[in-house]
């Protein structure tokens, strides 16, 4: 993607980010009606709520799109489509030294294939956004082991694990599901510790993939 595409897409998002935030103040956007419609991030173009995403491979963030662009800009290089798949993983296994090995400081995290560095990639939420920690392979290996049917579609979604209740929680979902999550967890962080509402946005994230993966 070129300089001036990011540069657009960059200016374009500080825009209706600031349009949201006065409609939000406002309680409307002045004349009554919701607030602005999302746009297409590679050609303007208005879009439902309800809309595709493709994932930049390099920068790893996404991009809102309209299905013209996903069906023209879709095979670039630096660009994928993320997955429609929804899959609950009910009798996942993941031993505690499985995880210990991981070294990701919280327990909740997503795991994805990346075709750009040609591995495995960890990302657990934060206040600042989505980390990223470097994965032990030899921990994946062991962990696919223990799950023989694990098999994710590389760049378009992810593994998630949830091991901040019990019992923990395993799942299959969109790229774009899962940094969703994270865009939730730092929207609602609060002060040093996140407070309550983290938590109870985690619960709901996971209950929404439960029934879109129709195991509710």
């Amino acid at each position: 993607m070129s300089e001036a595409l990011d540069a657009k897409v960059a200016a374009r998002r500080q825009a209706e980010l600031i349009s949201s935030l006065r409609s939000l103040r406002k309680g409307s956007n002045g004349n009554g009606s919701a607030g602005p419609e999302e746009h297409c991030d590679l050609c303007g173009k208005g879009l439902p709520s309800e809309h595709r995403h493709l994932l930049h491979l390099e920068e790893r963030y996404i991009l809102c799109a309209c299905e013209s662009c996903v069906a023209l800009r879709g095979g670039d290089r630096e660009l994928r489509p993320t997955g429609t798949r929804f899959a609950w993983l009910e009798d996942f296994s993941l031993p505690d030294d499985v995880w210990a090995s991981f070294s990701i400081p919280i327990g909740l995290a997503f795991f994805m294939i990346s075709s750009s560095v040609g591995s495995v990639v960890a990302f657990y939420p934060s206040p600042a956004g989505a980390t990223e920690s470097e994965l032990d392979l030899e921990a994946w290996d062991a962990l696919c082991a223990e799950n023989p049917g694990l098999i994710l579609d590389p760049d378009a979604e992810a593994l998630i694990v949830n091991r901040m209740q019990e019992p923990n929680q395993h799942a299959i979902a969109p790229i774009d599901e899962c940094y969703r999550l994270v865009g939730m967890i730092k929207a609602k962080w609060e002060g040093i510790s996140g407070g309550m509402e983290p938590e109870a946005a985690i619960a709901g994230f996971f209950e929404e993939i439960r029934v879109k993966a129709g195991a509710a």
